[in-house]
C-alpha cells in the first residue's frame, strides 16, 4: 500500500517514520514534508492546505491510506473532500473538526454534554469583552477562538494583562480571522497533561499519556509556543484519572458527534487540568500532538498503521496497542527569537553523533536542505527525542544527544520532564 502523510513538522516526522515500520506499506510520500523527512519518505512539493492538489496526487499515484497531520487541512475539510473522491484517509470529518477550529464551538459542546470544563463566556465585541473581564476580575484566560498555531491563549494574573491580551487578539488582530471571537474562562489550578485517543465513530482506544511544555522557558515561564517539549508516560495521569476522562470526557465527544449526525473518526487529543475534582478540559485538538506524538509514537510497540486503518473502516474494537515500558522524553530545540521573529538557513550539524548514541532518534520540526547542507527552517527546528528506563534515563539521555546538536543561536528548556521526576 502506498501511503501520504500531510504536513511537514516534527509530528509529521515521527508519523512518517513509524508507518515507514509497517509490512503493510511499500512506499510513503509526504506533503510537503522537510529535510528530515525527506531522508525516510518522498517528499512531494504540496502544501498542506492544497486540497484539491493533494486529492488529484493521490489520484495519480494510486495512494492506499492518506493521514492528514495538521489541523489547518482537517479545519478546511480534506477528509471530506478526499472521501468524496472514494480515497481512504485518516482524520475528521470538517464539522467534526471545529472542535479544534473554533474554541468557541467546542466551548459550547462541551456545554451542551456536561464535559467538565472551565467556566466560560464568548464575545465577538471588543469592549464587552473587556467589560466582562473587569468584571470577573483576573486571573483568567483569554484565548483566541480561531486556529492561531498553538499560541493564542493568554493566562493573565491581571486585568491590565487581560485587556492587553483582548486588545492583541481583537483589535490588533495579530491571528488574523482566528481573533474575530475571544473566550473567556476562569484559570483552572492544577498540573496539565495530554490524553490521546484514536476514535472510530463507536469505538475509543487510549494511548498512553504525555505532558506537554507549552512555555518558551524553563520554569514554565514566558510566552506560549507550539510546544517546547514533552514526555510520556505522565505519572499525575493515573488509572483513576484515565478512566475519569474516558468516562466524562471522551465518551460524551463520541456521543455528541453521533448525535450530530457525524460520527468521529481519527484522533482526539484532549488537553486536560487535573484539579482537585479531576480532570477538567482546557482544549481539544482533532490531530496528534506536537510535540507529544514524538515520545508516545516513540513507545507504541504496535504497528500504528493498524489502528490508523481500523478507525478508517470502523473496526477499532478489534484492535490492540501494545506499549514498551519505558520512558520517552522529547525536547525541542528551537531557533533564537522563537516564538517571535527568528532567522532561518543557520546550518545544523551533529544529527548524526546524537543519534549514534542509541535510543535517540531527531524528528526533524523546522529544516531544509540547502545545496547539501542541512539547514534551520522554522521556529521549532527539532525534536530530539530518546528512551530510558526511568523518566529520569530517558531525560538524561536527551540531553546528551542535544549537546551534540548545534546551529546558530539554537535554544531550548532545560527542564522538560522534572515536574515528572519531582513525583
Amino acid at each position: 500500500m502506498k501511503v501520504l502523510v500531510v504536513g511537514g513538522g516534527g509530528r509529521e516526522h515521527a508519523l512518517v517514520w513509524k508507518i515507514a515500520q509497517s509490512p503493510l506499506v511499500d512506499r510513503i510520500f509526504c506533503a510537503p514534508g522537510n529535510a528530515g523527512i525527506a531522508r525516510e519518505a518522498d517528499v512531494v512539493d504540496i502544501g498542506a492546505e492544497d486540497i484539491k492538489a493533494l486529492v488529484a496526487f493521490a489520484r495519480d499515484n494510486e495512494i492506499g491510506l492518506t493521514v492528514a497531520g495538521p489541523e489547518a487541512p482537517l479545519v478546511a475539510g480534506i477528509v471530506d473532500a478526499f472521501e468524496k473522491e472514494g480515497f481512504k484517509i485518516f482524520g475528521p470529518r470538517q464539522h467534526a473538526a471545529a472542535l479544534e477550529g473554533s474554541k468557541a464551538y467546542s466551548k459550547m459542546l462541551m456545554k451542551s454534554a456536561g464535559i467538565p470544563t472551565a467556566r466560560f463566556k464568548i464575545f465577538n465585541e471588543l469592549s464587552a469583552a473587556k467589560d466582562y473581564a473587569e468584571a470577573v476580575d483576573a486571573p483568567l484566560v483569554v484565548k483566541a477562538s480561531g486556529l492561531a498555531a498553538g499560541k493564542g491563549v493568554y493566562v493573565c494574573s491581571t486585568v491590565k494583562e487581560a485587556h492587553e491580551a483582548i486588545d492583541a487578539v481583537m483589535k490588533e488582530r495579530i491571528f488574523g480571522s482566528a481573533g474575530d471571537s475571544v473566550v473567556i474562562e476562569e484559570c483552572l489550578r492544577g498540573e496539565e497533561a495530554s490524553i490521546l485517543a484514536f476514535m472510530d465513530g463507536h469505538a475509543i482506544f487510549t494511548m498512553e499519556s504525555s505532558q506537554d511544555h507549552k512555555r518558551a522557558f524553563d520554569g514554565d515561564s514566558g510566552p506560549n509556543t507550539g510546544g517546547m517539549g514533552a514526555y510520556s508516560p505522565a505519572p499525575i495521569v493515573t488509572e483513576r484519572i484515565t478512566r475519569q476522562v474516558e468516562r466524562d470526557i471522551l465518551v460524551p465527544v463520541a456521543y455528541a458527534a453521533n448525535r450530530d449526525g457525524c460520527p468521529y473518526r481519527g484522533i482526539l487529543y484532549a488537553g486536560i487540568m487535573i484539579t482537585h475534582e479531576g480532570a477538567k478540559v482546557l482544549e481539544f485538538n482533532v490531530r496528534f500532538g506536537d510535540p507529544e506524538t514524538q515520545p508516545v509514537l516513540m513507545r507504541m510497540k504496535t504497528d500504528i498503521v493498524e489502528p490508523i486503518m481500523a478507525c478508517v473502516e470502523g473496526d477499532l474494537a478489534d484492535i490492540d496497542i501494545l506499549w514498551d515500558d519505558r520512558a520517552s522524553v522529547c525536547v525541542v530545540m528551537a531557533a533564537g527569537g522563537y516564538p517571535g521573529k527568528y532567522e532561518s538557513g543557520k546550518e545544523i550539524t551533529g544529527i548524526e553523533e546524537a543519534e549514534a548514541l542509541g535510543d535517540v532518534k531527531v524528528f526533524h520540526a523546522g529544516t531544509a536542505d540547502a545545496q547539501g547542507t542541512l539547514v534551520t527552517d522554522g521556529g521549532r527546528v527539532l525534536g530530539v527525542t530518546a528512551v530510558g528506563e526511568t523518566i529520569e534515563a530517558a531525560k538524561a539521555r536527551a540531553y546528551e544527544a542535544v549537546e551534540k546538536i548545534h546551529f546558530q543561536d539554537a535554544h531550548y528548556r532545560t527542564d522538560i520532564a522534572d515536574k515528572a521526576i519531582g513525583r
